[in-house]
């Protein structure tokens, strides 16, 4: 005789939205020891570099050669940055081609069949916790480094123009990490995407500065490169005299600097989404 069982149902309420996949892809990112050490090291540096800066160089002189106290304040509490942007890309790149690496990915598009929810909520945690972390550094810079600076004579209180700046470095530095996700959902490793986000920070601008040199329009190029208009983000542009224009190759006003870097993350994005939908994995 057999015994007849009930149909098993399957739990109501499982039913995958993006709010589900923005928390996994949350519980995912911090809980991998690599995330706490990337994001640590970036207020570490971001702090012992603008510690360094302010107690060891004659920052008095900076304003004497035109700077304003505000911009060397300024230069100060974001000098971190420039190693910072380096740990955003390493973070951004790792934390889809990681997956790729270790077999997980399978698991992540087993649960979410589209793939397109998981690299969206992937650019959205990393975009929020390193700008957050960004911000921390920036403004924690600032406020350390206040006091020397003010027994220089070059402190500035953190006014607008402040403290929009430092805003702007932190948002740049999350951009660059979704930047560096784009590029590794398309290529789909860590190693090979990590080279190619530092290649566009690093080498790309020496390479056009070089090139630059015998070809003209190349100097217009500059002021939109990826760590060019980063720069300009989290920068107090310099007033020009009456009816002057600004030169060639000039930075960008923050505003059209921070689209540009916007761009280049979305760009990127968009490379990789098409890839993540057309290829297997």
């Amino acid at each position: 005789m057999t015994t007849l069982t009930a149909p098993r149902t399957l739990p109501t309420g499982g039913r995958v939205t993006f709010p589900r996949v923005l928390r996994s892809e949350w519980i995912k990112l911090t809980s991998l020891r690599s995330t706490a050490w990337s994001l640590a090291l970036i207020v570490v540096l971001g702090l012992g570099i603008s510690l360094l800066m302010a107690s060891t160089f004659g920052l008095a002189e900076a304003e004497m050669d035109g700077a304003s106290t505000q911009q060397v304040a300024l230069t100060v509490a974001t000098i971190g940055f420039s190693f910072g942007q380096l740990i955003a890309a390493v973070l951004g790149a790792l934390s889809l081609g990681g997956e790729y690496s270790t077999g997980m990915v399978r698991s992540t598009f087993a649960a979410v069949p589209r793939r397109l929810p998981v690299l969206w909520a992937k650019a959205v945690v990393l975009f929020l916790a390193v700008t957050v972390v960004g911000a921390l550094t920036g403004f924690g810079s600032w406020a350390a480094t206040y006091g020397i600076l003010d027994g220089q004579g070059v402190s500035s209180p953190l006014d607008g123009p402040l403290a929009l700046a430092l805003l702007g470095g932190a948002a740049y530095l999350g951009l660059v990490a979704v930047f560096a996700l784009g590029i590794a959902a398309a290529v789909r490793n860590s190693a090979g995407s990590i080279s190619i986000a530092l290649g566009i920070l690093l080498v790309l601008p020496t390479i056009v500065a070089l090139l630059s040199m015998s070809i003209d329009w190349m100097v217009d190029v500059t002021p939109y490169l990826l760590s060019s208009a980063g720069s300009a983000m989290s920068s107090i542009p310099a007033e020009l005299p009456a009816g002057a224009e600004a030169p060639r190759g000039a930075d960008l006003a923050p505003g059209i600097a921070a689209a540009v870097v916007a761009g280049w993350a979305a760009l990127s994005l968009a490379i990789g989404a098409v890839v993540l939908r057309r290829r297997d994995v």
